[in-house]
């Protein structure tokens, strides 16, 4: 399995392992056991909902009253040879066959699931989750000490073992529903801002905007200390109104994060004034102690801002959240002229690991590699290798593959043209991005990290571990390095799986290293044979992040590929790390044949297999300084066709003879501007010709051999959770049923259509299923039969 790279703290990874959730602490960001727990039952959750029916009938019948005749009265099945001891979540359950009998009733297991036998598949999978979530919570009832939460536990076990008995829907019973006050404790931070920094310039206000982003995104991550702690430490606070928010916090906030059979809210959101007046003090005095140990490690650009403005910050809303008339906290509280509320999205889909201060709010996953049994045999470097990234290519040299030479294109600006303006150019270093620019929103992501590499503060190189060479004491080191930088970044990855891989003779690592220690890397495992590479470990340490490394990283894996003739990456992605590999050039649509990495890579259920094709001809470490020339150059071609145009021509005087309209290009002067007619597709006027052409097509799309999956509206009972996934479904049948009616009245209304029915397909589908490759298929097909009946250009 793979996962993605990035300047975060790993997001839950598949198969990762744990213990149950530790109770509680005295408050802070760490600790939480939730993380490890709702990566290990999502895992579980998988197994379960992929295994055959039998199987789950089997597990819902232990949770299930026996509905034998005779009016049984047992509620649930239980093993005739208990095991001495309850066996632990994070092993395999013992296993019960349909026909043995129940050690209350004498009834079967199969007596207690006959109400199952017509149960849709994904009410079963939604029953089984809650299986598991029971199990996990009465884990939890045992190993907690604390008796405030084992209650909480122990009622939110019955709740959920009653859903399955009930077959319903899990409500927390509670005399008060979410939100328990207004406003929230994020509406009421939204108000402090425009209350005191309305008035501040735009980049001013903006600052201002991240810090209480920061602070927000704390509070949700935020551990509640128990009410027995909490009376040792403040004895004379209200003991009674904390509890009732400590038991709504764990009911609604917290427990959800690893039992997502029960509805989870944000603290935020739910929560006002009161909660964050009992942590506020103790939360600001942790957090600023935090931000002191770490201003070491703290980048450059957040310095600045977590050291200087986020105390002062701090001091500011602690007199509002204390004050008894501050006007923040008011449910009339209106805006002053400059407009609504600044709307402020905390992070609320990160998972609650030990965060630092300066978060980043695009957590990324890193996953396990699992790779087949079939793998080609071949000498893996053990020695110091080079990163390519280094290493300009000369101008005399071939590109490796003909293939991907440039074709002329017809507006293309002329060799003679570029060189003559380059030479114009009379300041070439404004084009390198002067480190002054470095925090420009227009900065690329990988120029500080490029710019440090240039200095000699980092630098790459490839290493591996190696079974028939002498060991390289410095490889050696680094690879400690490494293990401990994936370890650390990925709480929830079996160290000895990261281990196992990262001195796995079969898998390199480019690594990052700065001031002679191991920083970040990428860990992947190259198939020559196959003409791919496997990426399956990448992480920056937390002190390092924010710097442009990870795309750096990858960019100089990028050109160490291309001079091994390896020109496309595979790996696996669940939903956080999808946005990093886009940004990486990775897409779902893999060009790689399946029949090249079937058996290589193992298909996981929940993640997203993404591919990138390498490019030979693009020096990837310096691409952004390229698109920084090339900005430079069209600027340049700019100023001289300005120069150029600006002929003064006389005004229009036909208007005044009576002319009506004209066409543009009869306008003196336009043509020379660049201007050129906007080809358009033609639009039928005629009602009965429009149908007739609309017709046509439709009946050519059905009959295409690719056509066979989109005929009919998708059944609930062939594709799980559909409907869920897809909130505008489409399909052939439809579209014939509105062309009879004449729905079409225009062929944007047809086009529409028939564009959904292929996108919807790409949204549920993964790229490699059958689905997806007819969907592209016909879509081609569609679009050729268009452009042949006129209604778009050709």
């Amino acid at each position: 399995m793979s996962g993605s790279a990035g300047i975060q703290q790993g997001s839950p990874a598949i198969g990762a392992a744990g213990s149950a959730p530790a109770a509680p602490g005295a408050g802070g960001t760490e600790g939480s056991g939730a993380t490890v727990g709702s990566a290990r039952i999502a895992v579980k959750k998988a197994q379960l909902r992929s295994s055959p029916r039998p199987k789950k009938l089997e597990k819902l019948g232990v949770y299930s009253s026996c509905k034998a005749e005779g009016a049984c009265k047992c509620n649930s099945w239980k093993s005739q040879n208990p095991p001495p001891t309850p066996p632990r979540t994070d092993q395999q359950p013992n296993t019960f066959n349909l026909q043995d009998p129940c050690r209350s009733c004498s009834h079967t297991l199969g007596d207690h699931v006959t109400h199952l036998e017509n149960v849709s598949e994904e009410e079963m999978n939604r029953l089984l989750g809650i299986a598991l979530d029971v199990e996990y919570l009465n884990t939890c009832v045992h190993k907690e000490e604390d008796a405030d939460t084992k209650q909480v536990y122990f009622s939110l076990f019955k709740l959920l073992r009653k859903c399955i008995l009930q077959m319903g829907r899990p409500v927390v019973e509670a005399q008060e529903s979410p939100p328990f006050e207004k406003p929230s404790i994020e509406q009421g931070v939204n108000n402090f801002v425009q209350y005191k920094f309305s008035h501040l310039p735009s980049k001013e206000r903006q600052t201002i905007v991240e810090l209480a982003k920061m602070f927000l995104n704390q509070i949700n991550y935020w551990q509640l200390e128990t009410p027995s702690q909490r009376r040792q430490r403040a004895p004379a606070d209200d003991a009674a109104g904390y509890k009732v928010n400590y038991t709504r916090w764990l009911c609604y906030c917290n427990v959800p994060q690893f039992c997502d059979s029960l509805p989870r809210y944000e603290t935020t959101q739910i929560f006002g004034r009161t909660l964050l007046r009992s942590v506020f003090t103790v939360m600001r005095k942790q957090l600023l102690e935090q931000a002191r140990q770490e201003k070491d490690k703290l980048p450059p650009e957040k310095r600045t801002l977590i050291l200087t403005h986020f105390p002062k910050f701090l001091s500011m809303l602690e007199e509002e959240v204390y004050s008894h008339s501050s006007p923040i906290w008011s449910e009339e509280f209106l805006a002053g002229s400059s407009g609504g509320p600044i709307p402020i999205h905390t992070v609320i889909s990160a998972p609650p690991v030990a965060r630092s201060l300066y978060y980043n709010s695009s957590p990324v996953s890193v996953y396990p590699s699992s790779c087949g049994s079939v793998s080609p045999a071949r000498k893996t470097a053990s020695v110091l290798e080079p990163s390519p990234g280094g290493q300009k290519r000369k101008p005399s040299e071939p590109l490796p593959h003909e293939e991907t030479k440039k074709l002329r294109i017809v507006g293309d600006i002329p060799m003679e043209l570029i060189n003559e303006v380059m030479a114009t150019i009379t300041d070439p270093a404004s084009m390198l991005g002067p480190e002054t620019s470095l925090l420009s929103a227009h900065s690329a992501r990988d120029e500080a990290a490029r710019l440090e590499e240039r200095r000699g503060v980092i630098e790459f190189h490839v290493i591996g571990n190696s079974l028939n060479q002498k060991p390289n004491k410095r490889i050696l080191m680094w690879l400690v390095g490494l293990q401990n930088v994936f370890s650390h970044q990925l709480p929830r990855m079996p160290k000895e799986y990261i281990t196992r891989l990262v001195f796995d003779p079969k898998h390199k690592t480019l690594s990052l290293i700065k001031d002679g220690r191991v920083i970040g890397g990428i860990c992947f495992r190259m198939f020559p044979s196959q003409s791919f590479t496997e990426i399956v470990f990448c992480a920056v340490t937390s002190n390092e992040q924010v710097k442009g490394y990870g795309t750096h990283l990858m960019n100089h894996l990028k050109e160490y590929h291309i001079k091994h003739d390896i020109l496309n990456f595979l790996t696996y992605a669940d939903e956080y790390a999808i946005g990093y590999f886009k940004k990486q050039g990775f897409s779902k649509d893999i060009k790689v044949p399946m029949a090249k990495y079937l058996g290589y890579i193992k298909d996981y259920e929940g993640a997203t297999l993404m591919g990138c094709e390498l490019n030979p001809s693009i020096p990837y470490t310096e691409f952004s300084v390229i698109i920084k020339k090339q900005k430079e150059i069209i600027k340049k071609l700019i100023e001289r066709k300005q120069a150029q145009i600006r002929k003064v021509y006389p005004g229009l005087s036909c208007f005044k003879e009576g002319v009506r309209q004209i066409p543009i290009e009869s306008i003196p002067g336009i043509r020379e501007t660049g201007w050129k007619p906007v080809g358009k597709g033609k639009e039928l006027k005629d009602p009965d010709q429009l149908y007739s052409t609309l017709k046509t097509i439709l009946q050519h799309v059905k009959s295409h051999q690719n056509a066979w999956p989109f005929m009919e509206p998708v059944k609930k009972t062939e594709a799980p959770g559909y409907y869920q996934v897809i909130r505008f479904p489409m399909d052939l049948k439809t579209m014939s049923e509105r062309l009879k009616s004449r729905y079409y009245t225009t062929r944007k209304l047809f086009m529409a259509d028939m564009q959904r029915i292929f996108t919807n397909c790409r949204e549920y589908n993964p790229p490699e299923s059958e689905y997806y490759k007819c969907a592209n298929l016909l879509e081609k097909f569609f679009y050729t039969k268009i452009k042949e009946a006129g209604l778009i250009e050709k």
